[in-house]
């Protein structure tokens, strides 16, 4: 009885020291890859998903996302109240400003509110929306802009995505 005790507790022991080899190799503050498919939370061929595209690429301050919300022939607008004139840019320029943006922040939060309005035709829609950013640049400079942004969308077909042709931005910053 004695021998096949001990041959039973060396078999536990044996498999204790796999198991441990086992698991030790695992680490679980360094996982494997995941090498499922990516699942956007983000559709850009519906308007609410395009705006969530939008809310990511700032949140994430992640230009790649932006970028493919422009359409070649952007056109940012603001109102320089300063100079009482619109003044305005291209993609190029607007992509080298986010940019910009995104890595002089520590952090940014946009809250899209309500659609004022909207007017669509077949490959064209107009949103005037509310929206809310906060801009953190460090904790103790922290800056709010509201207002509403006035986008022209456009696609070629109806199973493309949205994209912004013209933004006139009409906020308080």
């Amino acid at each position: 009885m004695k021998n096949s005790d001990g041959a039973r507790q060396q078999g536990g022991i044996a498999a204790v020291a796999v198991l441990g080899a086992f698991i030790g190799c695992i680490n679980p503050f360094a996982p494997g890859l995941d090498n499922s498919p990516a699942v956007s939370s983000c559709d850009p061929t519906t308007i609410e998903g395009f705006f969530r595209c939008f809310q990511n690429s700032y949140t994430f301050r992640d230009t790649l996302i932006y970028g493919q919300l422009l359409d070649p022939n952007f056109i940012f607008v603001y109102f320089d109240y300063d100079l009482s004139i619109d003044v305005s840019w291209g993609r190029d320029d607007d992509m080298r400003r986010t940019h910009q943006l995104f890595q002089n922040v520590q952090k940014l939060d946009l809250v899209w509110n309500n659609i004022i309005s909207s007017t669509t035709d077949s490959n064209s829609v107009n949103v005037v929306r509310g929206f809310n950013l906060t801009v953190t640049f460090n904790p103790t400079d922290v800056l709010g802009a509201s207002g509403y942004a006035n986008l022209t969308l456009t696609r070629d077909r109806a199973t493309d995505p949205w994209k912004i042709i013209r933004w006139r931005d009409e906020s308080n910053f």
